[in-house]
């Protein structure tokens, strides 16, 4: 495995692995329905997969402007690539490349795919602009995982918010499952296992030198990256 490779499986790879494969534990079950959202790049690209290796189906969300980049570029970000049986593509935020999240009714296609089910698990990476929608796509009982803030943290809401699906939410973080150094080289050992088996399609988007460190930065924040962003020491 090759030095690039090996640093973009650390961060993002690590946490799809227990959004996958812990949080949900004892809830989800191989063949229920999972939304992941961002499936073009960063941790969500990681997440879907890891879902599907673990028998879930995958809806994913992604924007036009990602979707029409990777069938040009050829960097495999398709629907069956990323591990997601059915793909939510959603209009973009004017003058940037993430999607807007009201351009579509999600929570109607959500229920339109499902058979009216709903997802056993939400998986949100998100945050203000998408958990209201959130709720509304989980199955009774469903579980809803906050685990970031890309569009702004989620508000404090009433608890009675969950009371409709009986549903279920968690704000889980990294740190909390590498607890210890045998659960860290658990997850390292079973997502570079798989990477090396090519049950991974890992992307490294672009790689920055330290003095671009600001146009990196703009890369990222203009929701352009279709994978891993590196920094070249």
């Amino acid at each position: 495995m090759d030095m690039q490779t090996a640093v973009a499986c650390m961060t993002q790879g690590l946490t799809a692995h227990y959004l996958s494969s812990s949080v949900g534990a004892g809830l989800a079950r191989p063949g229920d329905w999972v939304l992941v959202y961002g499936v073009g790049s960063g941790t969500g690209q990681w997440t879907a997969q890891m879902c599907k290796l673990r028998g879930y189906r995958v809806i994913g969300t992604t924007s036009h402007a990602k979707l029409e980049r990777s069938s040009r570029e050829e960097k495999d970000a398709t629907t069956s690539a990323f591990g997601c049986e059915e793909l939510i593509v959603l209009e973009n935020v004017p003058g940037k490349s993430y999607a807007s999240y009201s351009s579509v009714d999600i929570p109607s296609k959500i229920t339109e795919i499902t058979g009216g089910k709903g997802c056993t698990l939400v998986i949100d990476g998100v945050g203000k602009s998408t958990y209201e929608i959130s709720l509304k796509c989980l199955a009774k009982r469903g579980l809803f995982v906050s685990f970031g803030n890309a569009s702004g943290a989620v508000p404090a809401f009433p608890v009675l918010k969950l009371t409709p699906q009986s549903a279920y939410v968690t704000r889980p973080k990294l740190g909390d499952y590498v607890a210890t150094r045998e659960e860290l080289l658990e997850r390292v050992n079973e997502v570079f296992g798989w990477v090396m088996d090519g049950k991974l399609k890992i992307v490294v988007d672009k790689v920055f030198g330290l003095e671009e460190v600001a146009a990196g930065h703009e890369y990222l924040e203009d929701g352009k990256s279709m994978g891993k962003v590196l920094y070249k020491l």
